[in-house]
Order: structure tokens, then sequence, then C-alpha cells
């Protein structure tokens, strides 16, 4: 069976969490699988990778652009043959009801994403066409993919459609090779509560900072700083605060690893956007976890754990100093629920399945 999958920026993964999904979805060699990739953000064009073939298209995945980069895919990909999808987010959804007209008996399988309507950074035309697209994803999609339960149960109820819940992995981040680690991230270190995210308002970074910048425990927060003015104002007012050290992106797993491994607590202050990768990853390491309270956390780490509304919550919850000793669940949750061996099944179940399968 040959796969199209449509919608990230492309493998091997240097992006985010369709990517790193993806990077892990294709070394099952099961299919035969077709990655469309953004040729604006490979330089060099390599032709597969893993068990899969590569094809490159010449527009962004991210942005208005990512409509025309999906919809080019979805009819290269219907012109050279393939009757099975994975759609990765809904920004070509637009097309489907005419791709459904012209080829009535492929499979689609489409991941939601999450409910990116509801983002803060968008306008209000910009949220109404992504709910547009949402409507038409669901409504014309063979198999609805929720990488979270509480988007599931939303998907349900709002258009009376079942959904399929499937997560991320993340013990990729759990590093096993024997490697000296950086003085930046040893053991020696002052004890820290470590935070990870990319530095938006939904991400909390601002309640986080200001939660710690009179705290006792220090924090090492890792973020793109400088990608934004919201990200830009922090570093001036934060970076000079003893107890906060602020570290740009880090893409090493190694290193991100005994950051994570050698931390007291992780502190996690995404409030929208489904189950977070980042925070599945941190599972891993058996850790006490503090995060913001809402639908989607909970849901992630089934209610274990301690949350945090508001600067005055979290500031509480380490001045009385009792930090919920949840690491070893959280580890437990995560191996049995959060792994890319159970991914993979998952999504090689949903092609096998009998709804609406293509035969090529």
């Amino acid at each position: 069976m040959r796969i199209a999958i449509i919608g990230i920026v492309g493998v091997p993964a240097s992006y985010g969490g369709f990517e790193t999904l993806v990077e892990n979805l294709i070394e099952d060699d099961t299919f035969s699988y077709t990655v469309y990739c953004s040729a604006l953000h490979y330089p060099e064009k390599i032709v597969s990778y893993k068990n899969a073939r590569l094809i490159y298209l010449p527009f962004r995945a991210n942005g208005i652009q990512s409509v025309i980069y999906d919809v080019f895919s979805m009819f290269h990909a219907l012109w050279s043959g393939h009757r099975n999808f994975l759609l990765l987010g809904v920004s070509g959804a637009g097309v489907l009801p005419l791709v459904r007209l012209l080829f009535p008996n492929i499979k689609i399988v489409t991941n939601i994403d999450g409910l990116e309507w509801r983002r803060q950074k968008w306008s209000g035309l910009a949220r109404r066409v992504l709910k547009l697209a949402e409507r038409l994803a669901v409504r014309f999609s063979s198999i609805v993919v929720a990488d979270n339960q509480a988007i599931a149960r939303y998907v349900e109820v709002a258009y009376e459609r079942s959904c399929v819940t499937i997560a991320y992995g993340g013990d990729h981040a759990v590093t096993h090779t024997m490697i000296v680690p950086s003085a930046e991230c040893s053991k020696d270190k002052d004890p820290y509560a470590f935070a990870l995210c990319r530095i938006e308002p939904e991400n909390n970074a601002h309640m986080i900072l200001e939660a710690f910048a009179t705290g006792k425990l220090n924090l090492v927060f890792v973020g793109n700083w400088q990608a934004s003015d919201y990200g830009r104002d922090l570093l001036r007012r934060y970076s000079n605060v003893p107890s906060i050290e602020m570290i740009k992106p880090i893409y090493d797993l190694h290193t991100l690893a005994g950051y994570r491994r050698n931390c007291e607590v992780y502190v996690h202050g995404h409030s929208a956007g489904g189950t977070n990768p980042s925070l599945v990853e941190m599972m891993h390491f058996d850790k006490p976890i503090v995060a913001f309270d809402c639908v989607y956390n909970r849901a992630t780490l089934d209610d274990l754990g301690q949350y945090f509304s508001s600067v005055s919550t979290l500031s509480r919850i380490f001045e009385e100093g009792v930090i919920h000793n949840d690491g070893v669940k959280f580890g437990d949750l995560a191996r049995c629920r959060y792994t890319w061996r159970i991914v993979r099944k998952q999504y090689r179940e949903l092609f096998y399945s009998d709804e609406e399968c293509g035969n090529v």
C-alpha cells in the first residue's frame, strides 16, 4: 500500500510536532510512503529517506502559502496514482469536496491538529477561514484523528462524528548514548526547574518567568526568545535576574536530555493545541510536572501532577515547597501510551481498516 503524507515542512525533521511524527512513522516498512516537502526549506533535496520517497514543491509549508502547498501536494499525489492519504492539519481541506467528487473511493486520514482557529494569534477573518477548513476536513475525511482526548470529544460533540485519538511518541527524547555532560547541564548545577516552549503568549512564558523571578528555585528556560516582540521583551526584562537562565533553542537531543534529566521539576505553560510533544517527551524522564490548568494538559497527564492558572498559583506551589512526586507515574504512563511503537501501530491499523480504503 502506498500512502501520501501531506501537510508538513518535510523530512528529515527539523521543525515541529507533525514533522517528528512523520520522521517516526516512516520507520515502519509495512507501507510505501511518499512525503511532500517544501523545497524552500531543504537546500539539499534527497530523493528518499528511511522508507519514504520525497517530493519537493516550491511553496512554504506555513502561513497562507500552506493552502496552495497542500492543494498542489494532494493533486500531484492523485495524479501519480496514490489512493491513500495522511493529511496533517487542515490547511488544504478546502479542496476535499472536489477531491471526493472526482475520486470517491480514496482513503483520507486527517489529523486535524489542535483546533488552530482558537489560537490567540489569529484575527477574526483568519479564525473563520480556519474553522471552515476544520469543518470540511471533518466532513470529507474517511477517518478523523485528534492528538488529545479533549479534542476528540469536541469533534464528536460539535460535528457528531467519531474521532480517533492518537497522541505522539516521546521516547526518542530519552537518549541512551553515553556522553560526557556539558557543564551547563551537569548534575553539579544548582537545583533548577526546567521549561521549554515556543515563546508565544498562549504558552504563558511571561507567567512562568514572573513567578520564578522572586522565587527560591532557579529556572532554566529554553525558547526562541528572538523570534517575536513578545520574546524579545521578556528577554530584556528577565535575562539579568540571577535565578533565571534564558537559553536559545536547543536542537541536539543529547544536550536537551541532559537538562531534562538533571532538573528537579518541569514547568509546562502550554494552554492550547492539544497534546504537546514537549510534554510527552518530558514524561519519559520520570520527573515531577507542574502544568498550566487546561483540558488538554489534564488529558495528557491523566490528571496527575500539579496545575497552575496564574502567577500567584504557580508561585504558591514552589513557595510551599510541596511538589508532588509523580515522576515515576508519569514515566509509566508515557511508556504505556506515548511511544512511537504504539503510535505507528495505531496509524497502521487505521489504514488497514475497512473504511474507504484505496487499494493502490
